[in-house]
Parts: structure tokens; sequence; C-alpha cells
């Protein structure tokens, strides 16, 4: 005689609990372990008191049970029981069948009221709670479809998007009111075979093999051995397994397929395909991440991450997304976004309404391909600039993505590197193919010029290219704006490879006007190299048409249009950043950078970063800047007036033409570029009649012409619907969309049907006047007072009800408003198909208006120089394109004279050095004294005058100059494995190989890195060979007085000057007096002639060195002082002695000397 306990509802925990589609009913036995007579009156006696024996279960009202709070012995083991059956898990369609086996749970140390006694566990080993048969109650409120995700072992957030009632698994689920499910449940477990009982009964009770006992996996990337989890705010103790121990799986497969939910299922599915990239999986109103995807987010966002089912999970809601994105991605991470492909009403009525709801990668986002509608939303990005977003990471000014390949010639030795950089926002792409050695000083330059935010290399980079980047990568770190770099297979960079993935690339294209394969095919190899993994890549985020017009692609270094200035170049003149954060501010591009649009600001660091060198380009730049500022008329102001507080135009036409952008933003860019053509075009007479300057006349005659497409696509669209994002209202004119134009005509019809079935709804209700009311969302309901329910016919379906009134639909509004949803979901899929195809008409326009935009953008360039020029009292340098020469009067560092400001006074200094004349100067002075400022200043002078933009000097004289190098400072490359000497001598070197004699050289105190004879000899035979062989235009700083000598044996091309100073000596010292140092007023003047000491030791009291150490110091320089005067001395007497030939004279010098 076997005996039953009904409904007795034990507590599981929530991870076993929700992965059943109903709550378990434990319907069984307590069966011994032999049937003898004993064992069954045994059994008798446990029934009488079943919930005592259950362990801190007690009755609660109404019949439930509750677990003791006072009892932690008993019911918090029941509770964190550990579920198997034979160490195996299997599926009644989503539910698990479960076996609960006592024999696994560790007795309490000590017993309690509630507590279990070892002959209570012996007789409770078989207690089982086996799963649900398939037949089932009717479902519940809410599971049409199949019930939530939540309700049949998903992952969906409770309260998710309305209409989500399908994303449930096949068998569908009971609701709350299932009783007559579970109750004939009940009936079939005690009816059922015998046999079938006791082969089950055999087969539970048979002995495990210790292998098999393993815990419910509960999170695929949990730590192994953790005794204590969080979950929920609070601790979540594991269940206990043998010896108290629970085994946790670390990956997928420690656990069955069956195991996972279909939402696990279906993101593992996905990631492995992208196992790179942070999954963010759109779940109702919120995306959620899972497994270590959720725990590196989390951490980076600063969100709760806790357990659910298998795996570790937090979330974000929808209209955040952007932002968070935004800041996982300014992190490093690749960031994928993964969205429901399915509408709730469609689904329901298709053939597979009780499967989940399928999910597909929808974007792909890294620092470089920022691109898409997800990440840039026009409304919450002008909520950005206005300042009420802080949490918002904006985009760099720059977002290059950069790939490097190398190519070693084993012949002639030489390492050849290829590069590309592309930016997918803007469409800009950068080709360059150049030879480097092994210092990297050619690919240092060109990635400080690029500013990549991205880099693909090969996986066999070699070791220097890596520790370069790998140094770029830290830099770029402290700054705040890291650097990612990712490897891709070398496979993908042979030129085999690269080339048929381009070959197929260009051939299989159909866009107008891309870039033909002979192009492409007269490119070098190892620009090749990089162009097929770069397509790869592009084509994972669907970025890959920026490769596909030739319009876009301009080599990085033409040393025949652009002044050369190398990666030292750029750091030691801060032309782009600053040296102290790596910030903006201080640096030449903070002096001239005073644009107003996105666009012109990119423009402006191109032209800092590369100045001409073609003397027509540079002189038509100053001649727009010149009417710029003496022009009276009005005509230019109310030009600079239309750009000011516009949207960045650039990224936008791009975003248009890759088809990732919003509605707000193409209405945006389409209506901000319409008016600028309409009121350009009204300004087209008073510019042709009022500007004289070439450049000007050019750049805003041609634009309105360029712009105008955009009035054609704007008048098309709705302006509410557009700025809402409505796309169903999108378009206000269908004659061009005849699908959409039908999809309406569908809907007005079923509209009309259930208008027309009002009528009879007024009549069986008797009542005339009755209209369909809106509630929550939900229409076409009739509301009914409660005192004429009865009224109502049996078949009207109550949807909701309050104290007064009652809200029904009848059978026929139901099927009507069911078919009404799905020609809704159908419009806003058909009119996503007619977005996409808008956006790709308009992207045949994409060159016209990119060159429309980059006139507005140069315009805002020139505007800008002629601001600074205005602010500062900068005078129009005069080229001399045949000489070799640097003139100028009163010239100021640009920099310190802005950071100074007006109230204190620059001092100003003349230069001149001529190619033919004097064109080295050997600047020696104190410490302190303004000598790099000095040479810094003429540096920059000349950087700005072939930028086309004024300069600070009352008068200026310039040639052109092909290049400027510089060696300054004292530093060394720990990850290039070099000292600070020999850093200086590596930066010498390179500028000895690549100087020419049109090119400036600035090399301040060389050879100060070794002993003194060392480094005078050295400074003074790199010195000499740029004077005599190299004859370039040099500034010299040094603290070696020999190195002076230069100008007695080359006079007509070397001059001797230093930074001018007072010296207040102080008195004679005596023995019994300590020796003061000098005190020094620096006057930073260049004056002829050289300095005769540098008087380090008054820096160091600047630097506020304790006077004890100085008082030595000036002692111990007093003591070498007068040991090398002593020794010139002797020198001196000793030649003048030598030289004596007679007694007379001998006489003399002796009584001279004596």
């Amino acid at each position: 005689m076997r005996l039953y306990i009904r409904k007795l509802s034990v507590k599981m925990p929530k991870s076993i609990k929700k992965s059943c589609t109903t709550q378990t009913s434990i319907s069984s036995y307590f069966g011994g372990l032999s049937s003898s007579a004993p064992d069954r009156n045994v059994q008798s006696g446990i029934i009488g008191n079943s919930v005592e024996l259950c362990a801190g279960l007690k009755p609660g009202p109404k019949g439930k049970h509750k677990h003791s709070p006072n009892n932690n012995n008993g019911g918090s083991l029941l509770k964190r029981a550990k579920l198997a059956h034979n160490g195996q898990e299997k599926e009644d369609m989503n539910c698990e069948v479960i076996s609960w086996r006592v024999d696994e749970i560790r007795a309490p140390s000590s017993r309690g009221a509630g507590s279990l006694s070892s002959s209570t566990l012996e007789r409770l080993k078989g207690f089982v709670c086996p799963s649900e048969p398939q037949g089932r109650g009717p479902p519940g409120p809410g599971n049409a479809g199949g019930g939530s995700e939540d309700a049949d072992g998903g992952l969906e957030d409770a309260g998710g998007r309305p209409g989500d009632v399908g994303d449930g698994c096949a068998h569908g689920g009971n609701g709350p009111g299932d009783v007559g499910g579970r109750e004939a449940v009940a009936h079939r477990e005690m009816a059922g075979d015998k046999e079938r009982q006791k082969s089950e009964e055999e087969e539970w009770r048979s002995p495990e093999p210790s292998s098999k006992k393993q815990a419910l996996s509960l999170i695929q990337f949990a730590k192994p051995g953790e005794g204590r989890r969080r979950r929920r705010g609070g601790v979540m103790k594991t269940p206990p397994g043998v010896g108290g121990e629970v085994s946790v799986t670390s990956a997928p497969c420690g656990i069955s397929k069956s195991g996972y939910t279909p939402l696990e299922q279906q993101y593992l599915q996905i990631k492995e395909q992208h196992k790179d990239a942070l999954l963010a999986v759109e779940c109702g109103y919120k995306y959620r991440f899972f497994g270590e995807d959720a725990e590196k987010a989390a951490k980076q966002l600063n969100i709760f991450c806790h357990l659910d089912h298998n795996f570790m999970t937090c979330s974000i809601p929808t209209h955040r997304l952007f932002v968070h994105v935004r800041r996982l991605v300014s992190q490093g991470y690749k960031v994928g976004v993964v969205k429901q492909t399915e509408t709730s009403a469609i689904k329901a009525s298709g053939a597979n309404k009780n499967t989940l709801f399928t999910r597909q990668l929808s974007a792909l986002y890294t620092k470089s391909t920022l691109v898409g509608e997800d990440v840039n939303p026009v409304h919450s990005l002008v909520d950005v600039e206005e300042g009420e977003c802080d949490d918002v990471v904006t985009d760099p000014p720059e977002s290059y993505l950069l790939c490097l390949s190398e190519t070693w010639d084993k012949p002639r030795k030489q390492l050849t590197i290829g590069l590309v950089a592309v930016q997918p926002s803007t469409g800009d792409v950068l080709l360059d193919c150049f030879v480097d050695g092994s210092t990297r000083c050619e690919l240092e330059g060109r990635v400080l010029k690029v500013n990549p935010v991205e880099i693909l290399v090969p996986s066999d980079l070699s070791d220097s290219s890596h520790r370069l980047l790998q140094s770029i990568v830290t830099a770029s770190v402290q700054a705040g704006d890291g650097v990612r770099i990712e490897k891709r297979e070398s496979a993908q960079f042979d030129f085999a490879s690269a080339m048929n993935t381009v070959t197929e690339f260009y051939c299989h294209t159909q866009d107008s006007g891309s870039r033909p394969l002979s192009g492409i095919a007269s490119l070098e190899s190892p620009v090749v190299c990089c162009l097929g993994p770069l397509i790869h890549y592009l084509t994972e985020f669907n970025l890959q048409r920026v490769l596909l017009h030739h319009s876009s692609f301009r080599h990085l270094s033409c040393e025949s249009d652009g002044m050369v200035l190398s990666a030292p170049t750029l750091r030691n003149l801060e032309i782009l950043t600053n040296q102290t954060d790596g910030g903006t501010k201080g640096s030449l591009l903070w002096v001239l950078d005073h644009t107003h649009t996105s666009f012109g600001r990119r423009l402006m660091r191109k032209w800092v970063s590369q100045p001409l060198k073609d003397a027509q380009s540079i002189c038509e730049r100053q001649g727009a800047v010149c009417e710029i500022l003496e022009s009276d008329s009005v005509t230019l102001p109310s030009v600079r007036a239309l750009l000011f507080r516009l949207p960045d135009l650039e990224r936008g036409v791009c975003s248009i033409y890759h088809k990732k952008c919003s509605t707000q933003e193409f209405y945006l860019i389409s209506s901000s570029l319409s008016r600028l053509g309409v009121e350009l075009q009204a300004l087209l007479p008073s510019i042709q009649s009022q500007l004289s300057s070439s450049l000007l006349r050019g750049l805003l005659l041609d634009t309105p012409e360029l712009l105008a497409p955009a009035h054609n696509f704007l008048k098309v669209l709705n302006e509410k619907a557009a700025k809402s994002g409505d796309k169903r209202e999108l378009f206000c004119d269908l004659s061009g969309f005849p699908v959409l134009q039908e999809r309406r005509v569908e809907i007005q019809s079923v509209l009309t049907e259930i208008q027309d079935h009002r009528r009879e709804v007024r009549y069986t209700l008797r009542t005339p006047t009755l209209d369909y009311v809106r509630v929550s969302g939900q229409e076409f309901l009739i509301e009914v007072k409660n005192s004429m329910v009865s009224v109502v016919p049996s078949d009207w379906v109550k949807i909701s009800s309050t104290k007064a009134v009652s809200r029904y639909q009848s059978p026929y509004l139901i099927g009507r408003c069911r078919s009404l949803s799905q020609l809704r979901e159908q419009l806003l899929i058909d009119s996503q198909k007619e977005w996409t195809n808008f956006l790709h008409q308009f992207g045949e326009y994409y060159h016209t208006m990119k060159k429309a935009v980059g006139n507005l953008a140069t315009v805002d360039c020139l505007f800008s120089l002629a601001e600074v020029a205005k602010q500062r009292n900068y005078c129009r340098p005069v080229l001399c394109e045949g000489d070799r020469q640097i003139v100028i009067r009163d010239g100021r560092h640009p920099v310190i004279d802005l950071l100074m400001g007006e109230h204190t006074q620059y001092v100003p200094n003349n230069t001149e050095l001529q190619g033919d004349g004097r064109r080295t100067l050997i600047i020696t002075g104190p410490n302190m004294g303004g000598k790099s400022s000095y040479i810094r200043q003429v540096a920059l002078v000349s950087i700005m005058a072939q930028v086309g933009s004024y300069v600070p000097a009352t008068e200026a004289r310039l040639g052109i100059l092909d290049g400027i190098y510089t060696r300054m400072g004292a530093s060394d490359s720990i990850y290039k494995g070099r000292s600070t000497f020999m850093e200086e001598l590596t930066e010498a070197s390179e500028i000895v190989t690549r100087a020419t004699e049109r090119s400036l050289v600035i090399l301040d105190e060389l050879g100060r890195g070794t002993s003194t004879h060392d480094g005078i000899a050295i400074a003074y035979a790199t010195l000499e060979y740029f004077i005599r062989d190299v004859k370039s235009l040099t500034l010299f700083v040094t603290h070696y007085p020999p190195l002076c000598e230069l100008e007695k044996v080359y006079p007509l091309h070397v001059g001797n000057f230093h930074m001018a100073f007072l010296l207040n000596e102080p008195d004679i010292a005596t023995d019994e007096v300590e020796v003061q140092p000098e005190f020094i007023t620096f006057l930073y003047q260049l004056t002829e002639g050289a300095a005769g000491q540098s008087y380090g030791l008054n820096v160091a009291r600047l630097a506020e060195i304790p006077e004890a150490v100085l008082h030595i110091a000036a002692r111990k320089a007093q003591e070498l002082k007068n040991i090398v005067d002593a020794r010139r001395k002797s020198k001196r007497l000793f030649a003048e002695l030598w030289s004596i030939d007679d007694r007379k004279a001998l006489l003399d010098w002796v009584q001279l000397n004596s």
C-alpha cells in the first residue's frame, strides 16, 4: 500500500522554479527499502505527521505551507536541496525532469525542534518531484500563445514589451488559475500503472555512481569553489551536495543543451559567432547582458549584476542604449546589439506563434565604428551639447581605423610598411607606403598625424612595431582616451589573399562612381595587403561602402605637396597636443582653432599637421584671410552666421550613406543642408559683386548647386513624424510608395468595419450615444456601467473594470483588432524597407554633399585664421619661393603669447637666417633664459606661414621649407630598449639622414647624455656636418663653449648668440665666509655673442634646493673654476715662455709674472 501527500508545495530555488512552466505540485510517496508489513506500518505513521517530518515546513493560512523562519537547519536545507536524477537532466518540452534526492542533503550538526532524525532521513530516500505531464489546464490570463519567457524557462524580464506574449516556448504555460490542471496531474499520478511505479521506484532507489552526483549548474562563468553568492541584494548559499560542496560549471559545456532555457540557447548560438564582443540582447523594454559579458558590463557601467538561471545577468533600458554602448566602447570593448526580428501580432498569427522570438545581431560597435541609429540619436545628442546629459561619452574629433602591414625585402634588407586609415563616420580614406628603419620613426610620425582610435595589425607583427604601438596606447590611456588594438590572422595580410578579397569586392560592386579595379591594382602591394583585411573587418560592421569610391582616397604623406613634420617635431613643438597632459590646450592647434563646426575643426587639424609647400595655394589662403579681415561687405558676416550651431553635417551625410541613420538625424541633416543651400543661393549676387578672393568666390559660388538635391528629399517627409521617429507616417506623398499606400487602404478598411460595428453595439446595449474608449493603450473598448452589466451578451470578453464601469470587447471586435494589429505591424515593416530604399537614393548624392560640406569646412577654417590674426595683431608673412631664408622681426611664441595674455609683455625677438649667408645660429646662455622657447618660436612661425595663417610678428619674410626636424629634451624609451643618450643620438641620426638644404633643423643640447669629452666631440662633429654638408637652416642650443669656436672656422655661415641676462655677483668670499651662488635676472632677449657660463646654481635656487646644499655647490664650483683657471694660466705662461728667444725678453717676462 502506497500513500500520497497532496498539494505539499515546497519552495525551491528560483533558478529551478523558473525552469519549469508551472509551480511543481509534489504528489509522491514515501517508500521504504522493502515492501514488508512493518515498513508499511511505519509509513502509516508518517502520514499522520507528514508536515512535521518535512523539517521546517509549517502549515500556514488556508492550508498553505511555509518555511519556518526559526528553523535554519531544516527549511533552508530543503530550500537549497540539490536536484538531480541519476546525474542526468531530462526535458519535457521546456520543463526539466527533476528528482529531489534527500540522501544528498547533509544532516544538520545539531537537532532542533524541526530537525530530521537519521531514521527519517533514511526513509525519505527516494522522495522525488516528478515533472508535470504534457496534459495541462487552459492557459491563464496573459499567457496567450505560450506565456512569457519567464514562465517557461526563458530569461525575459517581467513587465516586458506589450505583445511579447508569443515569446514563450512551444507547450504553453499554466496561469495562476490552473487548479484543474494540477488536480488532473495529481489524479493521474495516483491512478498510474503499478508496474511503471515499481520500475521507477527501483530506478530512483538504485545507487548512483559518485561521478554522476553533480549539483545543479548555477552559472556558466562562476568561479569554482565559491561557497556563497550574492543574489538580488542578499546572500544565496550554494546548495549542499556530497561533502557539503557543490560543483559549479565554468563553461557552457558543463551543462547539457537541455539544461539551458531557450533564450540562453539563443544567446549561446550568437555568442559562438561573436566571441570577442559584449552582446546586449533585446528582451522587451531592456537590453540584457549574460555571463562574462554581464560581469564586464556591470563593472564598467556601475550597475547591478545578479544570477538568473545559468548565467549572471544585468540589464539596461532601451532608451539608454546609446549612453551605455558609448561608455563600453570608450573603454575599448567591442559591443554587439542583438534585436528581436519578429513582432508580436504577426508572430501570434503565424505557424511559429508558440516559439521563441527570433533574434539576430543587428549591429557591432567599436571606437572607430560608432555609426548607427542606436548610438547616434540626434535628439539625445542635442541634449548632450546643451549640457543636459553629463554621462554621455561624446565622439572624439577624429575616429580613424588604422590598418598596418609589413613587408620585409631580404635582398635589400629593408622593411616596407603599408598603411590604410579609414574614418567610417566621415568617409575619409588615407593611403601610404614607406620604408622604415629599426626605430620606426616614419611609422610613429604617421600614427601621430592620423591619431587613430583603433588599429588593426597582423598577428605576426614585428616586435619593434608592436612596442611602438604599445607605447602609443599607453600614452593615450594616460591622456584619457585609450587606443584599441585588434590582431587579425596574418593570412589575411598575405598579398594573394588580400588581392583576392579586393578583386571580389570591387568586381561585384554595383555602386555608381565606385573605384575601378584598375585603380586599385595600381596601388603598392603593401597598401593592398592592408586593404584586404580592412574590407573583411568593415564588412562585419556593414560599413564597407566607404571604400568603394575613389574620391575618398588620398595619400597621407605626399612630400611634393606638404611640409614634413616628423614624430619628434610634432611632440617637441606641441603642434597638436601639449606634453603635459596630452590635451589640446597649449598647442598650436589650440591657438589657431576658432572654428564653429565639427567638420571645420577636423579640417583645421589636417591643415596644422600638414602645412603646404605650394606657394600658390598658400597665397590663396592668405588672400582669403586678408579679405575677411579688410572687407567692409556685409556678405562675409552673413556667411559666417550660417555656420553657427550647425550639426555635424559630414558625419550625418556619411551616416545616411551607410543607411544607418534615424529619421530624426536625417531630418536634421537634410533640413540644415537645404537651409544652407537656400540662404547661400540668396547671397550669390553679393558674393559675385563684392568678393575678390578667388578661393572664397569658388567655395561659396559652387556650394548652393551642390546642396540643391537636399531640398527634394526634405519635401517628401512629414516633419512631425520625422522628428518623432514614426516611420509609418513618415512620407507625406505616397504616390511614390505604392506598397505603403496599399497597406494604409487595408488599415482604413478595417477601421471602417470597426466603426460600423459600433451601430450594432449601440443597439445591443440600447445606448444610442455609446462610443469606443481607449484605456492604457488598448483601443476600441466598450465601456458599460456596472448597473447595466446584465444586458451585456455572454460571449463578450471583459477586458478590465473599475468600481463604476466594466470594459468589454465583442468577439467581432477582438478579431478585427487582431487584424488591425497585424496590418499595423506589417505597415511598420514595409515602412522600414521603404525608408532604407529612401536612404539609398539619398546616398547617390553622397559625394556631391560631401564636397559641399568640405567647402563649408574650408570657409570655416579661413574665418578661424582671420579671427586669430585680428585678435592677436598678427602680420601677413611674405613668401619667397626661390629663397632659403627666415627673417622675422619682433617675433613671438604664439602659444606663450596667448597664455600670458595682454597684461604681461612678451619679449619679442628677431631672427635672420640666410641660406647663402649666415644659416646657423649657436645659442648659449643661462638655464631658464628662454633658449628653447626662442627656437620653438621660429619653427612655429614657419609652420603658421605655410598653413596660410598670419604670424605673430611685425614683419616676416620666409622661404618655403620642405620639413622641420627637431631634437629636444631628454627622455629614455624603455619600451624600445633605449637609454636617454641612445634615444638622443637615434633622433639625431634620423635628422642627419632626412634633412635637406631647404629644411629647418633644431638641435637642443645634443651630447649632454654622456661624458663631457664625448658629448662635446659628438655635438661638434654633428653641427659641423650640418654647416658644411647639409647646409640646412640650423638652430643649435648648447652649454658647451668649445662649439662656439665654429664661428671662427665658418665665419660666413655661423653666428654665436646668447639669451641676455643681468648678473648680480656676491661679494668675494674669504675662508671664513661661505661662498654664495650667483643671482641672475633673465632678460629673454637674443643677443649676439657667446655666454661664458650657464649659471646652473641660479636655477637650483629657483627650484628651492636647500641653502646648505647650494652653499656647498657654490664652494665646489669655485674650487673647480680655480683649478681650471690655474691650468689655463699655466698653459698660457708656458706658451709665452716657449716663444721667448733672448735674455732681455726673458727677464722682462719673469718680472711681469713674478
